[in-house]
C-alpha cells in the first residue's frame, strides 16, 4: 500500500514540476508546416506531376512491344479435293491400264499381261507414289499455330504534338511547383495572422485586468469616502458600473484569449487543451511604407502571375497538339515474325522467323473535328492572356492599396503611441489630485477610463502595422519566411 501511495505523490511532483511547452512565431511555423493536409497533397501533386513529365519525355524514345498467340483449328487447309486427290493418287496405274489397253490386238494376252504387269511396276506404282506424295504436299497440318514477333516504333515526326505534350507537362510541373508555395505562404501568413491576434488579445487581456485592479482600488477608496461622508452614493454607484463593465470585459478578453489560442493551435496541428505558452515578441519594430514600387519586379515575383504564365505555356501546348491533328505522321518499325508452322520453306511443323524493317506515313486529308479542336485551343490561350491582363490590374491596384494602408497604420501608431503617454501622465496627475482631494472620483474614473482605451488603441495599431507590413509583403511576391 506503501509503494502506491509514493507512486502518486510522485506522479503529483511530476504534474506540479511539469513545464508548459514553450512555443515562438518560428516554431508555430515550423509546426503548421509539418502538419498542414493541404501542404502533403500538393507534395503529391508535385510527385505525379514529375511522373507525368517523365511520361511524356519516354515518348521521344523507341517503344518495344512482344506478342504472341496460339490457335487450335479444327480443320486443315486443303488445296485438293476428294476426287482429285484420289485420280492423283492413281494417276500412274491410270495411265498404265490406258497405254495396255491401246496395244495391238495382235499381241497375244499372255505377252500384253506381261507388259502390262511390267508398266505397273516400273511405271505405275512409282508415279503413283510421286501423287500421292503431291497430295500430301498439298494437304497443310494447320491444327496447332504457334505466332509471335518482336517489334521496335521509333516516332520520327508526330506533327510537333510530342514535344507539345512535354512542354504541357513541364509547365504542369512547375504550376504545382508554384501552388505548393502559394499555399505554404498562405499557410504561413495565417498562423501569423493567429499569432498576432493571440498576443494581441492577450495584451489587451492583461491591460483589462490593470484597468479592472485600478477599478477596484477606486471602488475601495470611494466606499471609504462614502463611510466617511465625503462621497456620496451617486459616485460610488458610478464607479460601480464601470467596475462591473471593466469585469465583464475582462470576461470577455479571457474568452477571446482561449479563442485565438485554440486557432492557432488548430493551424499548428496541436491537440486542443494542451499546457502550451507562446511567447511574446521582444518588440515590434516600425514597418515603414515603400516609397517607390516596381511593379514589373512585382509581377515577376508573384506566384499568381507566375502561375498564369505557366498555364498560358500549357494553352500554347494544346494549340500545337491540336494543330498537329493535321500534319502528317511518321514512325519508323522493325519487327522479327516467328510462326509455326515455317511458311519461309514449304509449310513445315516447325519455328521460322524473318526480320523486316519500314516506315508508317500517315497524311490527313480532311479533319473537320482537328480544325474545331485547334480553335477551341486557341480560345483558351485567348483567356488566359486577357487573366494575365486582369491580374497586372488587380496586383497593381492591390499593392497599392496595401502600402496606402501601411501608410495610414503608422501615422496611427504614432498618434497612439502619443495619445498613450498623455492618458497615462493625465492618470498619474488625476491619482495624484484625487489622493489630495482636489478632484473626485468621476474625474479620476474618466481619466482611468481615458488611459485604458488609448491602452487598446496603441495595441491595435500595434498589430495593425505589423499585420500590414507582411500583407504587403505577400503582395510584393516576397516568400513568407
Amino acid at each position: 500500500m506503501k509503494y502506491i501511495w509514493l507512486l502518486l505523490m510522485l506522479a503529483g511532483s511530476c504534474t506540479l514540476f511539469a513545464q508548459p511547452r514553450q512555443l515562438t512565431l518560428d516554431s508555430c511555423r515550423a509546426l503548421a508546416l509539418q502538419s498542414n493536409t493541404n501542404l502533403k497533397i500538393s507534395v503529391e501533386q508535385q510527385g505525379e506531376s514529375e511522373a507525368l513529365r517523365k511520361m511524356a519525355a519516354s515518348q521521344f524514345f523507341p517503344k518495344a512491344t512482344l506478342n504472341g498467340a496460339y490457335l487450335w483449328n479444327q480443320k486443315n487447309i486443303q488445296l485438293l479435293s476428294s476426287d482429285q486427290k484420289d485420280r492423283l493418287s492413281s494417276v500412274g496405274t491410270h495411265a498404265v491400264n490406258d497405254v495396255a489397253s491401246d496395244l495391238p490386238s495382235w499381241i497375244p494376252t499372255s505377252i500384253t499381261g506381261s507388259i502390262a504387269t511390267l508398266l505397273e511396276n516400273r511405271v505405275g506404282r512409282p508415279i503413283d507414289a510421286v501423287g500421292s506424295h503431291i497430295v500430301d504436299a498439298m494437304e497443310f497440318d494447320l491444327h496447332n499455330v504457334w505466332a509471335g514477333a518482336a517489334t521496335i516504333y521509333q516516332p520520327v515526326y508526330m506533327g510537333g504534338k510530342l514535344r507539345a505534350l512535354y512542354q504541357a507537362a513541364c509547365a504542369a510541373g512547375e504550376l504545382n511547383g508554384l501552388r505548393h508555395d502559394k499555399a505554404q505562404d498562405d499557410l504561413l501568413l495565417s498562423v501569423d495572422e493567429a499569432y498576432w491576434r493571440l498576443i494581441s488579445v492577450r495584451q489587451k487581456l492583461a491591460l483589462a485586468q490593470q484597468y479592472a485592479d485600478l477599478l477596484d482600488t477606486l471602488q475601495r477608496n470611494v466606499e471609504l469616502m462614502v463611510e466617511a461622508e465625503v462621497a456620496t452614493q451617486v459616485d460610488l454607484a458610478k464607479v460601480r458600473v464601470k467596475h462591473n463593465e471593466a469585469r465583464m470585459s475582462l470576461t470577455k478578453a479571457q474568452s477571446g484569449l482561449a479563442l485565438s489560442q485554440m486557432a492557432l493551435e488548430q493551424l499548428c496541428g496541436l491537440d486542443f487543451g494542451g499546457d502550451y505558452e507562446f511567447a511574446e515578441p521582444v518588440q515590434l519594430t516600425s514597418r515603414e511604407a515603400l516609397d517607390h514600387i516596381d511593379l514589373e519586379s512585382v509581377f515577376a515575383n508573384r506566384s499568381e502571375m507566375r502561375q498564369l504564365q505557366q498555364a498560358e505555356v500549357i494553352a500554347e501546348s494544346g494549340v500545337r497538339a491540336a494543330r498537329s491533328m493535321l500534319l502528317p505522321n511518321v514512325m519508323a518499325q522493325a519487327s522479327y515474325i516467328v510462326s509455326n508452322p515455317n511458311l519461309y520453306d514449304g509449310v513445315r511443323n516447325e519455328f521460322g522467323g524473318m526480320f523486316t524493317v519500314g516506315a508508317v506515313v500517315n497524311f490527313p486529308i480532311a479533319h473537320p473535328g482537328a480544325i474545331y479542336a485547334t480553335r477551341a485551343a486557341k480560345h483558351r490561350r485567348a483567356q488566359v492572356q486577357y487573366q494575365m491582363q486582369e491580374a497586372r490590374e488587380m496586383i497593381t491596384l492591390q499593392v497599392n492599396k496595401l502600402n496606402y494602408e501601411l501608410r495610414v497604420a503608422n501615422a496611427k501608431l504614432a498618434e497612439a503611441t502619443s495619445n498613450m503617454d498623455e492618458a497615462e501622465e493625465n492618470l498619474r496627475l488625476a491619482q495624484d489630485s484625487f489622493a489630495a482631494g482636489l478632484i473626485s472620483s468621476s474625474d479620476l474614473l474618466m481619466a482611468q477610463t481615458a488611459w485604458q482605451q488609448a491602452g487598446s488603441e496603441l495595441l491595435d495599431a500595434r498589430i495593425e502595422v505589423q499585420m500590414d507590413y507582411l500583407y504587403l509583403r505577400q503582395a510584393l511576391g516576397e516568400r513568407m519566411k
